[in-house]
């Protein structure tokens, strides 16, 4: 790996610790104190994720991935970062359900501009036969930033309260990702317009051919031509991918939403242990981050996708008896692994069927409909709790969302003929 290939990794790492693994896994771990000490109902709580991806993901995605494949991550990224990190200091002086709308939509902005979507594409184009390894250590940001939240918010909250715990890691979130992505280099046309001798993307080739590709990819470049994504949006392809991702994806989402809210207030679990819990998660998110990048590398990624997504399906029915410690901490190591290939395997996917010079625009349209699918599943579970006293009903819902995520999958083909 050169050197600005590793810069390239480590900025994505940094940049999905904290937009994804500390706000989007940090703050359902809040979510009962604004039930207890607001008077919110679980709905409510859960409804701030909602409408602002509902919001912002059909506003802002799509725009989001051609802005990208037009003028590059980098900047983009930048916004993100601020604006999550912000989000999250708004959230910890909020007392009222407006502001606490508002500041969700600045983290939904910051999640659409600084998380998964540019980051993804960022890797895509500096890597190719190693992209599975380097999406993979790219997403362990995820892991080990989800991982670390629930005990290091636990401790603030301990000695400092949970608003200003929000506060402190909102800031940390700023200071953790953004000077990387200020200095990262956007593609390795970048390396070759200022001499460096590195040649990314072309690990494997000798140093002629390398040159010679990067050259040809300068000229393309150069061209400022797009390709159409007519032929994509006609394949049935594309919408198996987007109806798995969004099944899938909601699963996950309404699971780990009302994770926190379930054990804490039904359960009845010490909040010490529901951050044991809620980071052991995150840990099995990294072992599966791991093994899914390395099978991704070797194996048809179809079957990859369809092994996480049955994994996802098959650990939910243990919540029903987290009333056990071991089915709890088996759900969570297990369910983490589906976790934690999950969003990785999509955008590996979509490149396989689809190429990556398209995959900015087409992963901005599966990650607004995912996002769509991650914001309404929490609120759904959410509300079939407060409606009928029992978590038993929303449960049954995901396991099912997640079961048809499996199938859509199976039916995706290897790959599309040339």
């Amino acid at each position: 790996m050169s050197r600005p290939q590793t810069h390239v990794a480590a900025t994505a790492f940094l940049s999905l610790f904290s937009i994804v693994g500390f706000a989007l896994y940090g703050l359902p771990f809040f979510y009962d104190f604004f039930v207890r000490d607001l008077g919110w109902t679980r709905q409510q709580v859960t409804s701030g994720n909602a409408y602002s991806k509902l919001l912002i993901g059909p506003l802002f995605g799509f725009l989001a991935g051609w802005f990208i494949d037009r003028f590059g991550p980098r900047r983009l990224m930048l916004a993100g970062i601020v604006m999550a990190g912000g989000a999250l200091v708004g959230l910890g002086t909020v007392s009222t359900l407006a502001f606490f709308y508002l500041f969700y939509v600045f983290n939904a902005l910051g999640y659409v501009c600084g998380g998964p979507l540019p980051n993804q594409v960022l890797l895509s184009r500096w890597f190719d036969t190693n992209r599975g390894k380097a999406m993979g250590f790219a997403y362990l940001g995820i892991g080990v930033g989800g991982a670390i939240v629930p005990l290091l918010a636990h401790a603030l909250t301990q000695r400092l309260g949970w608003q200003a715990a929000l506060q402190i890691l909102g800031v940390l979130m700023v200071v953790i990702a953004f000077p990387m992505a200020w200095f990262v280099r956007e593609k390795p046309e970048d390396v070759a317009a200022r001499g460096a001798n590195q040649q990314p993307l072309t690990d494997n080739l000798h140093p002629a051919t390398a040159q010679s590709s990067i050259v040809n990819r300068q000229s393309s470049i150069s061209a400022g031509a797009l390709p159409s994504l007519a032929s994509a949006l006609k394949s049935p392809a594309f919408y198996l991918l987007m109806v798995g991702s969004m099944c899938s994806i909601g699963a996950v989402g309404g699971t780990m939403q009302n994770l926190k809210l379930y054990l804490s207030l039904d359960v009845k679990l010490a909040q010490g242990e529901v951050a044991q819990i809620a980071s052991l998660v995150l840990v099995g998110s990294l072992i599966g981050r791991i093994a899914m990048g390395y099978l991704a590398d070797r194996f048809a990624k179809k079957y990859v996708m369809l092994l996480i997504y049955s994994i996802v399906a098959c650990t939910i029915p243990l919540l029903f008896l987290a009333d056990l410690p071991a089915a709890r901490y088996a759900f969570a190591l297990l369910f983490g692994i589906g976790l934690g290939g999950d969003y990785m395997i999509i955008p590996l996917m979509a490149a396989e069927l689809f190429g990556v010079k398209m995959l900015g625009r087409l992963m901005g349209i599966v990650l607004t409909a995912d996002g769509i699918a991650e914001a309404t599943a929490p609120m759904l579970v959410a509300g079939i709790r407060d409606a009928t006293g029992s978590y038993a009903g929303g449960f049954s819902v995901l396991i099912g969302l997640a079961a048809v995520g499996a199938v859509a999958v199976a039916l995706l083909p290897k790959r599309l003929p040339a």
